[in-house]
């Protein structure tokens, strides 16, 4: 017998808590009614319209969102940015630097032709002499002007120009590094490609246009001379002209004027000037301008008064107050002799004497 809610005859079969409902597992939840493609009209919408028992439903928008076609918008159009800067961008790092070429350098020393003119007055050598508006020690060496180039920003001009600076300083004007007490101010700005020739330079000293100590830097002989005056006087110039798209060089062209007396004598004797020209041309790239180091390729030095007889590759002996030049002229040369270099010898003008 049924309970209360149930019909007298039992559940029908196929009703609610009969037999076994094949369509038991079918659930219709609220998203497959949505996406029906047919839904059935209202009775009303029936009795008003007159209108079939169902309608067709609009398709659904299965599309990207407009937010999400924004987004990929933008991200297209940042990739495309970065694409054309990196193709266009001009300090861009190349790929296979030039390798570093060894110093070539040439030092010609230069004889007077009469008696080198001294003086206890070092001021008054100076003064009457063509260095007499030179400026003292490093403001001599002032930087130029500068600006960018095709390949080069306008902070790593200024950065080759700075090295190359820190360079003629430390090489010139240094007196611990002038009276060949150290070479270490000069040795830490130079690539590491070169510093085998450096050291071998100052091991092995030789004239042959490679290895003479003198082509690095300026070195008196301490056990001859010594300095009267520690306020070296120096002028010149400092050039940076882009070579190729991965390469800057700079040319520094300066001339330093020392007062030296010989080496013991003490205030009272007399000192006499010697003048040193250099022409120096550095080459620099991105790994020298990020290590803030420099590339030596050529390095030509004038010097006087000196014999053109003595050894000037190791170290500079100048001609003090009172001497005169040695007879003879250089070393010969042997063309036959490969990786020699020519032996030269200049003469020092007379105007480039002080007059005293």
């Amino acid at each position: 017998m049924g309970g209360p809610g149930d019909p007298p005859e039992g559940t029908p079969e196929g009703g609610p808590g009969g037999g076994e409902d094949e369509y038991r597992s079918v659930v219709f939840d609220e998203s497959f009614v949505r996406a029906a493609r047919l839904q059935e009209f209202s009775a009303q919408e029936r009795i008003d319209d007159h209108a079939p028992a169902v309608r067709r439903r609009p398709p659904l928008r299965r599309g990207l969102s407009r937010q999400a076609l924004i987004l990929v918008l933008l991200i297209a159009v940042a990739f495309g940015t970065a694409i054309y800067m990196g193709v266009r961008h001009p300090y861009q790092t190349p790929a296979s630097p030039q390798p570093v070429e060894p110093l070539r350098m040439t030092v010609i020393p230069l004889a007077p032709p009469g008696e080198v003119p001294g003086s206890t007055d070092t001021e008054a050598l100076y003064r009457n002499s063509p260095a007499a508006q030179y400026r003292i020690g490093a403001e001599g060496v002032p930087l130029p002007a500068y600006r960018s180039t095709a390949h080069f920003s306008e902070g790593q001009v200024v950065n080759a120009l700075t090295v190359a600076k820190d360079y003629v300083v430390r090489s010139a004007l240094y007196p611990e590094v002038v009276l060949g007490e150290q070479v270490r101010p000069v040795r830490v700005l130079l690539d590491p490609d070169q510093l085998d020739q450096f050291d071998q330079s100052f091991d092995h000293p030789t004239a042959d246009g490679r290895h003479a100590p003198t082509g690095w830097l300026v070195r008196f002989d301490p056990g001859s001379v010594e300095l009267a005056d520690r306020e070296i006087r120096a002028q010149g110039t400092l050039t940076a002209a882009e070579a190729d798209s991965s390469t800057l060089e700079v040319t520094a062209d300066h001339t330093f004027v020392y007062a030296l007396r010989p080496a013991g004598s003490g205030a009272k004797a007399e000192a006499s000037l010697f003048t040193v020209r250099r022409e120096l041309h550095f080459r620099f790239d991105h790994d020298d301008l990020r290590m803030r180091q420099a590339q030596l390729i050529v390095s030509y030095v004038q010097a006087g008064p000196l014999s053109c007889a003595g050894d000037s590759a190791n170290q500079l002996r100048p001609l003090l107050a009172g001497q005169t030049a040695k007879a003879g002229g250089p070393a010969g040369t042997d063309p036959y002799a490969t990786g020699s270099a020519t032996a030269l010898c200049g003469s020092l003008a007379e105007s480039a004497q002080p007059k005293v």
